[in-house]
């Protein structure tokens, strides 16, 4: 299933991408929870929040599967081994996340509700990966490198939403989220640290809460196409679901318009830096 891309003649060095607002459930998902449930795992209306990107010139990049069907945020090897049949297993690498069954083709909803009444086969993932992952990939690679090459620098920011509430928080924060927004760019590894905490800075500056590199630090697409050296920087955005939608009803709340606003905001102020602070393009 291809990602809409929407790509721009003269792009910005801005590209976003959001790989968990896909809502086309393909016919052959085969799926046994009720659909109600699954939708838990989309990161819901994160590509509208986004969706001005192309009218300021920033290339957008969105999954059209959804993330439960596969995960494009998470490596082609993070295969959870109870999904397959005992003589399919093997070269699997799973991470926490397929642990606990939400790897890149996930078996549980929540960690505990099963999505499948048996296991798949090698070549329905592998035609997952094919069809989904491989293009997904490919449009977010030729996204940057068109900035890149326009601007000699490019920044990639990596969509994502998160629950209000979820039993895989910490324990120590009483299983809820305390911020509004999370800033992840791995440690440092995938953008320069003055540009994850210069967008922290801004998002407080709004009267939101924000924070750089906790609880989430970005995973595989950041990984695979941040690298700083190259003036290549990409950071993962975290936005609280509580802040733009009604997590029971899966409808937008009226918290929406602001949150739009303000990233949209955000973009411009990153568009008016004409470079990336702590790195040699800024100006």
């Amino acid at each position: 299933m291809q990602p809409r891309v929407s790509a721009v003649a003269n792009p910005s060095p801005l590209v976003f991408d959001s790989p968990h607002s896909g809502i086309d459930y393909p016919a052959d998902f085969a799926y046994v929870c009720p659909l109600d449930h699954l939708r838990r795992a989309e990161d819901f209306l994160v590509d509208e929040l986004f969706g001005f990107g192309p009218e300021m010139g920033i290339s957008m990049v969105a999954a059209n599967a959804p993330r439960s069907y596969i995960d494009v945020n998470r490596a082609q090897s993070d295969i959870d081994p109870l999904l397959l049949s005992p003589e399919e297993r093997g070269h699997e690498v799973p991470s926490v996340k397929s642990e606990l069954g939400m790897g890149l083709v996930w078996r549980l909803l929540d960690g505990k509700e099963p999505i499948y009444g048996g296991p798949l086969t090698r070549a329905a993932i592998q035609g997952r990966i094919r069809d989904c992952w491989v293009p997904y990939h490919a449009a977010v690679e030729q996204a940057i490198s068109a900035a890149h090459a326009r601007h000699g620098y490019s920044i990639h920011i990596n969509c994502h939403s998160m629950p209000s509430r979820s039993p895989f928080y910490p324990a120590s924060l009483a299983h809820s989220m305390p911020f509004d927004f999370l800033v992840g760019d791995r440690d440092g590894s995938t953008a320069s640290p003055a540009l994850s905490h210069y967008v922290a800075a801004f998002l407080r500056a709004e009267g939101f809460t924000a924070a750089v590199n906790s609880i989430f630090k970005g995973v595989e697409l950041v990984r695979r196409f941040g690298d700083p050296a190259r003036h290549r920087h990409s950071i993962q955005i975290e936005i609280n679901r509580n802040l733009y939608m009604d997590e029971d009803l899966h409808a937008a709340n009226a918290g929406f318009g602001r949150v739009r606003e303000v990233l949209q905001r955000l973009s411009h102020a990153l568009l008016a830096l004409n470079g990336v602070p702590g790195s040699s393009t800024s100006a």
